[in-house]
């Protein structure tokens, strides 16, 4: 009897892509982003697995916050999410999964399920359904654009507002 083993390079490429492991892993990260000496985010996360290759990426499958700051370092905003991918290459973040966006100045939350923050522009959006809590109203609609820190946004398609009415202080 005779065997003949013949290996086709490009298809063991093919499943050697499908199928990496990650080249680094690591546990209850802390990643600070500064800018001539000044901290401008930190990102946490319980889990970080970091992936080689032509299109490097690092993803947190157990979920990630990401805090901005300003010069005195007060938190001006905090993304976090279930689960996200970092896209190295394109400089692009992604967040999936209860995704929430809070601005401490503005006292507003985002809520929505898909969220891209783009690094190199210093901008946040989505093109899914989204919620914005303000302390007045709440406001329904399907995508949006905002800078990194949610302080200045737009909703692509508004979709509903609900006005939020205060209390009397009579109780009325």
């Amino acid at each position: 009897m005779l065997f003949g083993c013949k290996s086709d390079i490009k298809k063991i490429q093919i499943y050697g892509e499908i199928d990496t492991l990650p080249e680094m892993i690591a546990k209850d990260i802390e990643f600070i982003r500064s800018d001539s000496g000044f901290v401008q985010a930190l990102l946490t996360s319980p889990l970080m697995k970091k992936y080689s290759g032509k299109k490097p990426y690092v993803e947190f499958p157990d979920g990630f916050k990401v805090q901005f700051f300003d010069s005195l370092l007060n938190v001006k905003s905090v993304i976090t999410a279930k689960y996200g991918i970092n896209h190295e290459q394109k400089k692009r973040m992604e967040a999936f999964k209860d995704v929430v966006v809070i601005n401490n100045e503005r006292n507003e939350t985002l809520n929505t399920e898909h969220l891209i923050w783009d690094k190199s522009k210093k901008k946040i959006f989505s093109d899914v359904a989204i919620k914005i809590t303000t302390k007045d109203e709440v406001i329904y609609g399907e995508g949006l654009e905002s800078d990194e820190t949610f302080s200045k946004y737009e909703i692509l398609k508004p979709t509903g507002v609900l006005k939020l009415k205060e209390e009397d202080n009579d109780g009325e």
